[in-house]
């Protein structure tokens, strides 16, 4: 049986993901020149990495090292993240008629969201570059995720976020010594003072898909996913879409594991992206309607209030060739299924999470979805963080 530590990642190069021209891995990239794109890291499958030799493991995402681009452990920087459990959702499940219901908690991680593995990921090989400040516009988590890594890696981290998020967020990334910048806007906007910030100091930029790494973390929930339900995938998965890394990661995961001899080819679930009625990009371009960003408002899931996803066409072709889709829910309902959920299940959920939940329901009355298909819901991060979201507006 393989060691994780003396493990050498199978990674050989990055490509962009529009014309798949080739880029060095051994270099530091943030996004392709060629198409402004963002870059995909690619492995070798000839020498195959085998299911049983996850056998004894760290229960971590790190436990998939082969199929992650870091060359030296001693590079890595981590705070556990990863195995999140998947949760029945039995009550529900039998209120609304499910035959298999259930709900991988990304809350539980460090710092409380999802964010945690791709940070761990990007902030791990910035370490092997020799990156000494890293610079991320966030709408909330992201930030305070790299907040948290940065200072276990003990380089500077600057953090751009909307004025509008709640201040839990805020004050996390002080706590863990990050220098705040509020700017009165959305994550595009902060994206753009990220950018000031990049050419004025030379920090690292981590926005979403504009370096190549935070995907490759994120798609260890693919991973997990497969090896927790007995490498048998649900027949749905509905995955909350701001940026989308979540989402193209985890089929990410699936191909790769494809190649992997892990999984079947002829087996993959539908990719279902959940977005709000207060901001709507991939939901109108699914749906071929012209987008209006300039109407685009900041919702209770912070998460979700994504103007412009940079990986919009990766996002795209992953809900086409998974047969998925794209829906929309208010924040009138967010609210009320972060009631439900909390009440019926006893998990406080994020307002990302509740958004799954109502979406669900809707493609059920639908009949988009079954009732007696095997449905597994993401929950990005934890409720405890929104409470400031939630309380003034009656919950």
């Amino acid at each position: 049986m393989k060691n994780v530590i003396d493990t050498i990642s199978n990674a050989t190069h990055l490509s962009c993901s529009q014309c798949s021209r080739v880029y060095d891995i051994e270099k530091l990239h943030t996004f392709s020149p060629c198409c402004n794109k963002p870059l995909v890291t690619n492995y070798d499958f000839k020498d195959v990495f085998a299911k049983e030799d996850l056998i004894g493991r760290e229960q971590t995402m790190w436990r998939y090292a082969e199929m992650l681009p870091l060359f030296n452990s001693k590079n890595k920087v981590t705070l556990g993240e990863g195995m999140t459990p998947i949760l029945p959702l039995g009550r529900l499940a039998n209120r609304y008629g499910y035959d298999y219901l259930a709900v991988k908690d990304e809350g539980l991680n460090p710092t409380g969201s999802f964010k945690a593995r791709g940070i761990s990921m990007a902030v791990s090989k910035a370490v092997e570059h020799g990156v000494q400040e890293c610079v991320v516009p966030t709408a909330g988590n992201a930030g305070g995720a790299l907040s948290a890594y940065c200072a276990a890696a003990g380089i500077k981290a600057t953090i751009v976020m909307p004025i509008g998020t709640p201040k839990m967020f805020q004050d996390e990334c002080k706590h863990y010594g990050a220098e705040l910048f509020l700017v009165d806007g959305l994550i595009n906007q902060c994206g753009k003072v990220a950018g000031e910030i990049q050419q004025k100091t030379g920090a690292f930029n981590m926005a979403t898909l504009k370096e190549p790494y935070r995907l490759e973390g994120k798609k260890t929930m693919g991973y997990e996913i497969a090896e927790q339900m007995n490498w048998i995938l649900p027949d749905v998965i509905l995955y909350p879409t701001g940026g989308g890394t979540g989402l193209l990661g985890i089929w990410k995961a699936f191909q790769e594991m494809i190649q992997l001899g892990w999984i079947a080819s002829t087996k993959l679930p539908r990719m279902i992206a959940v977005q709000t009625t207060q901001c709507t990009p991939i939901v109108d371009t699914y749906n071929n309607v012209i987008q209006d960003s300039d109407s685009y408002k900041m919702s209770i899931a912070n998460g979700l209030s994504v103007p412009h996803a940079f990986g919009e066409d990766m996002i795209m072709r992953v809900l086409k060739e998974s047969n998925g889709s794209a829906i929309a829910v208010s924040d009138q309902q967010i609210l009320a299924g972060v009631a439900e959920i909390s009440s019926s299940e006893g998990i406080l959920i994020s307002p990302e999470g509740a958004a799954i939940w109502e979406a669900l329901k809707m493609l059920t009355r639908s009949e988009s979805i079954r009732t007696d298909e095997n449905i597994l819901l993401l929950n990005t991060g934890s409720g405890y963080k929104y409470m400031e979201n939630l309380i003034p507006k009656g919950y």
